[in-house]
Formats: C-alpha cells, structure tokens, sequence
C-alpha cells in the first residue's frame, strides 16, 4: 500500500480526485500529513492549502475551511470553497492564484494567519 485514494469535493462539484502519496491538510489545530496506512479521523479544516504529494508531481488546492475523514486507504475532503492551483497554462495558474487570495481573503476568522495562506499560495506560482 504505497498510495491512498484522495477526494476533494466542494458543493459545485469534484475538485480532484486521484491516488497520491501523501497528502498535507490545514486542520482547525494546525497543518498535518497523511500518508498510507494513517489511523482514522476526522477533522476540521480552516483555511489554508492542501499539498498533494504524486508520483512525480506536487501539486495544490487552496481552500476556505470544510471536513476530512480519513481512513488507512482514503482521504476525502469536503470543502465549502477551493481554488486548484497548479493545472493548465501559465496564463490559467496565474488566474487560479488569483482566485486562491480572494477565497482566503474572504475568510474573517481572526485565528488564521492570512499571511501565510497567502505565502504558500504564491509559492506555486
């Protein structure tokens, strides 16, 4: 078992859905990592960016706050708002930079540091 399965799906519809190898979430208490074979929970999510670990690629999704339940083969994210940041063109990454900060921007919540979504945001572009 050396991938898990991972869904990430918001109300307007799927965001990603493929195997990966590890897979980095913004919980409520802080950022944590899920790899094959992790115990099973479930948790908030607050805003932040989602780093998707595959075979040979890295890729992002930011979101604006949602649940995870994982289990020792899945992780499935349900998301009110997300932003995938690193598919298509150029062109098409710079607009979904765009519209990862104005997602994160549009969360009031005084316990998060804006900053630094928006740091790790621009760090895929």
């Amino acid at each position: 078992m050396d991938t898990l399965r991972l869904s990430i799906v918001t109300p307007n519809g799927p965001i990603f859905d493929g195997d990966v190898k590890t897979v980095t979430l913004p919980g409520k208490e802080g950022e944590f990592g899920v790899l094959p074979g992790h115990s099973s929970l479930v948790s908030l999510l607050t805003v932040g960016v989602i780093v998707i670990e595959k075979e040979n690629t890295t890729e992002a999704v930011a979101i604006n706050w949602g649940h995870v339940n994982v289990s020792e083969t899945s992780v499935d994210v349900l998301a009110d708002g997300a932003v995938a940041l690193t598919q298509g063109r150029d062109s098409d990454i710079a607009k979904a930079i765009d519209a990862a900060k104005e997602l994160v921007n549009s969360v009031s919540d005084a316990n998060v540091s804006i900053a630094a979504v928006e740091a790790k945001i621009n760090s895929f572009s």
